[in-house]
């Protein structure tokens, strides 16, 4: 059992491509997730709620890029990775307002709309930043 543990880690740590690059991808989702949720929940207290929402994915983007060139993709922050994980975002952070708008107009409670509109982005993400990463 010890023995398949650690060759799964090693396959993690190791893998470029496919379902390791996956589970890399959700783990740093997970912690940029929190990072935003953390400083959305603590904003929302202070001021208004869509502007403490949107501050604290500003402060997960800026986390996310440096992990994600890092952890997930094994790769090295580079200006040009720089610009299209920024594009990826700014198309992530127009679906993230519509949807989180969306999740208010039907009354999801503001705490949980965040996972909803997570879960749905993280897909779409994913996808594009494959797209960015890839190694030619």
């Amino acid at each position: 059992m010890k023995e398949v543990l650690i060759n799964k880690a090693r396959a993690l740590k190791d893998g470029e491509q496919g379902k390791a690059q996956f589970v890399r991808f959700i783990l740093n989702g997970c912690f940029s997730a929190s990072v935003h949720y953390i400083v959305y929940f603590l904003l929302q207290l202070l001021i208004e709620v869509n502007t403490a929402y949107a501050t604290g994915y500003v402060v997960s983007f800026l986390v996310n890029y440096y992990t994600t060139c890092r952890f997930t993709f094994r790769s090295q922050p580079t200006w040009k990775h720089f610009v299209g994980f920024s594009g990826s975002h700014a198309v992530n952070f127009g679906l993230h307002i519509v949807l989180f708008w969306l999740c208010m107009q039907i009354g999801i409670h503001r705490l949980v709309a965040p996972f909803i509109v997570m879960g749905i982005a993280m897909l779409i993400q994913f996808s594009i930043l494959r797209l960015i990463f890839r190694k030619k």
